[in-house]
């Protein structure tokens, strides 16, 4: 999948934008649809682009929004809809943020709604949650003879990443000859030998498997058969592998064997994450230092001094804050309210602090809202 993740000063820049003719623009194949929007059948997914697009620009004559500047925007979902590269590129759900100024269109591999919004600003919220809800990852099996890199979505579907960096002959790397061609069985060279050749081998699987993921930090769960777990994890330089990994020998386990138990690994992992971070929490509240409160939140948010913010990616409060971080809840939805926790999730990442969407039930106190300040409020 072609997939954009924005950066988080993409994510600021989106944020302060203000235009009284921003729309937003969420497309998705659909409840139950597992089939993506967009690659496979970018016929349909084009004409929901239109449908959206005309019910957004009759929204701007609504609010008397100057007819060149919905002139602008209509030109610009034009150009998208034309856009051929972009439609052919598979995903799951796109977002559309286009005003008078300019377009901003990303490719999702989570499965969004269908939603328009029109108003002074971006509706970043459901791309923020899509991107920081991190109950995803990758599962890396290594044996002698093979490698696979599944990719786990948030929305339990899989794919195989494909590697087209790993060497085709990088298992010779793990077997030397010194036979003279007398025999036709390898073996390594040397007491040192194997374990040599082991790091060698898993050193060139690293760097394909770093070319495709990056430093993406999604935890990375490891298969592999004792010899080669050891000697992956000497050479390892990705912050995301995880401490423990697949207990098994993975060339034993099919791509649906592999997706349960990493899925397992990673749940795991992330349950053991919020334990601790709700441990942090109650000693840092005890101190003052944290509050689940919204309208506390707000304040350390506006005020720059959030660490680390937990959210509801369900939320769905309406109203407005105030630069100070006076909050105001509104009955309804309007071209002038946005919703409050996202709000405060992107005035935490203006300010440095780190965000992530939950659900609610593992946040404290059953609130939309969790944070660890850098000081007292």
């Amino acid at each position: 999948m072609g997939i954009d993740i924005p950066t988080r000063e993409g994510f600021v820049e989106l944020s302060q934008q203000r235009n009284d003719g921003s729309v937003s623009l969420y497309l998705g194949s659909g409840a139950g649809d597992s089939s993506p929007p967009i690659g496979r059948d970018s016929d349909v997914a084009r004409l929901a682009l239109r449908s959206a697009a005309t019910a957004a620009l009759a929204q701007l004559t609504k609010i008397d929004l100057d007819s060149a500047e919905r002139q602008k925007i209509s030109e610009s979902l034009e150009s998208l809809d034309n856009d051929r590269d972009f439609w052919e590129t598979p995903a799951r759900s796109i977002a559309v943020f286009v005003s008078p100024e300019n377009m901003r269109a990303f490719r999702l591999r989570n499965e969004l709604p269908n939603h328009t919004a029109v108003g002074d600003r971006f509706d970043i919220g459901p791309l923020l949650r899509a991107t920081s809800f991190t109950h995803s990852g990758y599962v890396l099996a290594v044996t002698e003879g093979d490698v696979r890199l599944l990719a786990l979505h948030p929305d339990a579907s899989i794919h195989l990443v494909d590697l087209p960096n790993l060497p085709a002959d990088v298992a010779e790397t793990l077997e030397t000859t010194d036979t003279d061609g007398r025999f036709d069985r390898r073996r390594a060279t040397g007491a040192l030998g194997p374990k040599v050749e082991q790091r060698r081998y898993c050193s060139a699987v690293q760097d394909a498997v770093l070319d495709r993921i990056g430093d993406s930090a999604l935890p990375l769960v490891l298969a592999a058969s004792s010899d080669l777990e050891a000697a992956y994890r000497e050479v390892n330089s990705y912050r995301g592998l995880l401490e423990h990994g697949i207990a098994a020998n993975p060339s034993s386990l099919s791509a649906s064997d592999l997706e349960k138990r990493g899925r397992e690994a990673v749940k795991k992992h992330f349950d053991d994450e919020l334990a601790s971070w709700r441990e942090s929490f109650g000693t840092m509240r005890a101190n003052g230092h944290a509050s689940s409160q919204l309208t506390d939140v707000a304040r350390a948010a506006s005020a720059g001094l959030v660490d680390t913010l937990l959210f509801d990616l369900a939320s769905v409060e309406e109203g407005s804050i105030d630069e100070s971080g006076a909050v105001t809840f509104a009955a309804e939805p309007s071209p002038t309210t946005y919703g409050l926790v996202d709000e405060i999730a992107v005035r935490v990442l203006r300010t440095g602090g780190t965000v992530r969407a939950v659900r609610l039930e593992d946040l404290p106190d059953d609130k939309p809202v969790a944070a660890i300040f850098r000081g007292a409020l």
